[in-house]
């Protein structure tokens, strides 16, 4: 097992040319051909497009994807829902002041949203962001990864072979109908390819939030994909 720091989060260096899902992909395949593949991947957000366009552009090493909360399609902004969904609207709008502005206190509002349910050590690992996104770089690296578009990723979804999981948490504050964006992702991908698990109550960060249960559809995930391999 690896975890990857991706470009500019973490202990990864700033100053990127760029933050988008392709590169990052590139990144991620370049892993795992150093490890020895064949691997499962496992995405979450801006990481789970990637991912897809890492199983599209290297098929013979990644086995399997898991896409926890993905930006995996090109988003349109959603006017309906931001009327009709409170918790839609308060996020859109903490992203809008990250975006824009860079704000820091934005940012952890949205979190504040993103993970409804507080794990124990979360006033900790609060801490812990607030002190990386003061880093020189890191808040500016944040913006331009909520700038970047999902399309590249979109348009390599119909190209993906191998078996995807698609993991989203009936709370995630950054899609008015959450379900229904997963059932888009798994409709864009070939016939048969993915699968949809939404977890309730869960934001944008499943993982974070509810580890039992996602480790629970995780492990005989991999199992499956990693025996195909």
């Amino acid at each position: 097992m690896a975890n990857v720091d991706i470009r500019g989060c973490g202990d990864s260096g700033v100053g990127w040319d760029g933050y988008s899902r392709t590169g990052i992909a590139g990144d991620l395949v370049a892993v795992v051909r150093h490890l020895g593949g064949p691997a499962v991947i496992i995405g979450h957000s801006i990481s789970g497009g990637a991912a897809t366009i890492a199983a599209a552009t290297a098929p013979d090493v990644v086995a399997g994807v898991v896409e926890l909360a993905p930006f995996t399609r090109a988003q349109s902004v959603d006017v309906g829902g931001l009327l009709r969904v409170k918790r839609f609207r308060a996020g859109y709008a903490q992203l809008a002041k990250v975006m824009i502005g860079g704000s820091l206190a934005a940012w952890k509002k949205y979190l504040d949203l993103a993970v409804p349910v507080k794990p124990a050590d979360w006033t900790a690992e609060l801490a812990r962001i607030e002190a990386k996104l003061s880093e020189p770089g890191r808040m500016e690296v944040l913006q331009a990864m909520c700038k970047t578009s999902p399309a590249d990723a979109g348009a390599r979804l119909a190209e993906v072979t191998c078996p995807v999981l698609v993991v989203m948490g009936s709370a995630d504050p950054d899609w008015a109908d959450p379900r229904a964006e997963g059932e888009k992702v798994v409709a864009d991908l070939p016939r048969g390819r993915g699968e949809l698990v939404v977890v309730e109550g869960a934001g944008h960060y499943p993982h974070v939030q509810n580890p039992d249960e996602v480790l629970a559809l995780a492990v005989p995930f991999l199992a499956k994909a990693l025996a195909r391999a």
